[in-house]
């Protein structure tokens, strides 16, 4: 696979995928396709050494795992990324009602956006609907794929020092326009029962998202760029997924896992600081005929790759990048430090990543923050607090993170392909934290 076609391939995932249930959804699908089965938290698992598996949680996160056919060195080699971006989620009583007739949309902000790019452009709505069929209430999943929304600027004229900074309200100034009079009451509910082929009285209950409809594209004179709504973190949730489907490790379990929430924190059910993970490796751990005490030893010698986007150099404002621990676009996967810990990476884990990525022939990049900065989090740091195991902090460089169009550099997606493939086809030998071996 050359670079261009892993991005294109990318850029279609992402289009598939308006929503966190849209992207579970277009990974489970992929899954099925090669082979995966499905099973149900809710039901009993039978699981076979060479099986290959995959469980849904709320709909919005996924785990997947391939089990090893010669497990004598018994662990766990895993990637997470998470299937949210930042967006404002319509509130169930959606219409409101103003001035001449005009109808916005009732909305509230989903996690760290910059608002100022979900202005002037068309948007649509996307996520899951419960529907009451008879006695049963169903999830069913919606992309109304049109110019439907839009959230207007004030002019100029009417704020003249908006250039000087603007201050978003996001009860007033970020509600999207529904309608300029032709609406009546109600409009709202049917158009997403027309859709759905229910009737309005069927809907029991709505999640749904604004979406960017800018098409995701490749640009630029040698066309070293990819733009698109989500890089954060389909981008990773693509990747990991593909060297899953890529790779084949005899000697581990080899796991997928790909969490909603991270963007608010991941305090639900299927968030990353929830019980997912731990359930699930629980569950293979007893499937495979083991007992307490062989899971914990299969956790301490166990690896995992957290898999979310980093910071490139902004070419405007290079200063606000730490002068040597920063990274750039095309020049490969950045390994992530925080002193505090808000990332994972310690020397051990990022000895083991960078070795691997070594011997995948794919370079290397080092990001801290300033140290007069405060920086982000991401998933290794919470997962870590159910289960606890090695782990490094991972991402691939890119611009303008939690725009609603973000951009990112076109080689980075398949050099994260090949070492996350390399990561898993790896057997890596834990003994403690003074030697790890690695098997290929």
């Amino acid at each position: 696979m050359m670079y261009r076609e892993a991005s294109e391939e990318l850029l279609s995932f992402i289009k598939k995928s308006p929503s966190c249930f849209h992207a579970v959804a277009t990974i489970s699908e992929q899954l099925k396709a090669e082979g995966f089965q499905e099973l149900k938290e809710c039901e009993a698992w039978n699981l076979q050494p060479q099986g290959k598996y995959f469980t849904t949680r709320n709909n919005s996160s996924v785990i997947a795992f391939t089990i090893g056919k010669e497990l004598d060195d018994y662990h766990f080699q895993i990637t997470a990324s998470h299937s949210d971006s930042p967006t404002f989620k319509i509130k169930e009583k959606a219409e409101l009602k103003g001035k001449g007739g005009y109808v916005q949309l009732n909305t509230e902000g989903y996690g760290g956006m910059i608002c100022a790019t979900w202005m002037d452009r068309p948007l649509s709505i996307a996520g899951r609907v419960l529907v009451k069929e008879g006695n049963r209430l169903v999830t069913r999943l919606i992309d109304l794929d049109r110019d439907l929304v839009l959230i207007p600027n004030v002019a100029i004229h009417m704020q003249r020092d908006v250039n000087d900074g603007m201050a978003f309200n996001k009860q007033v100034d970020m509600l999207p326009l529904f309608s300029a009079g032709a609406c009546e009451d109600g409009d709202f509910d049917a158009l997403i029962a027309e859709v759905l082929g229910c009737e309005v009285s069927d809907i029991c209950g709505k999640d749904l998202f604004l979406v960017n409809r800018m098409e995701p594209r490749i640009w630029g004179a040698k066309e070293e760029f990819i733009s698109s709504g989500k890089l954060d973190d389909l981008q990773c949730a693509f990747t990991s997924l593909k060297a899953l489907l890529a790779a084949d490790n005899p000697h581990a379990v080899n796991v997928y896992a790909c969490f909603d929430n991270e963007e608010v924190g991941s305090g639900t059910k299927q968030g990353a600081l929830s019980t997912f993970l731990s359930d699930v490796l629980t569950r293979i751990n007893d499937n495979l005929g083991y007992g307490a005490e062989e899971l914990r030893r299969a956790i301490a010698k166990s690896f995992m790759v957290s898999c979310d986007n980093a910071h490139a150099v902004h070419p405007n404002h290079p200063e606000k990048t730490d002068a040597n621990n920063c990274t750039y676009m095309n020049q490969g996967i950045v390994i992530k430090y925080s002193a505090n810990q808000k990332y994972t990476t310690d020397g051990i884990s990022s000895a083991v990543f960078a070795d691997l990525c070594a011997r995948a022939g794919v370079p290397v990049q080092y990001f801290a923050n300033r140290s007069d900065m405060v920086g982000g989090s991401t998933l290794g740091n919470l997962s870590n607090q159910h289960v606890s195991l090695h782990t490094v902090d991972i991402g691939l460089p890119q611009l303008a993170m939690h725009s609603a169009y973000e951009t990112a550099g076109i080689r980075d997606t398949l050099y994260m392909i090949q070492a996350l493939t390399a990561f898993y086809n790896t057997n890596l030998h834990i003994v403690d934290s003074d030697v790890i071996e690695v098997w290929e």
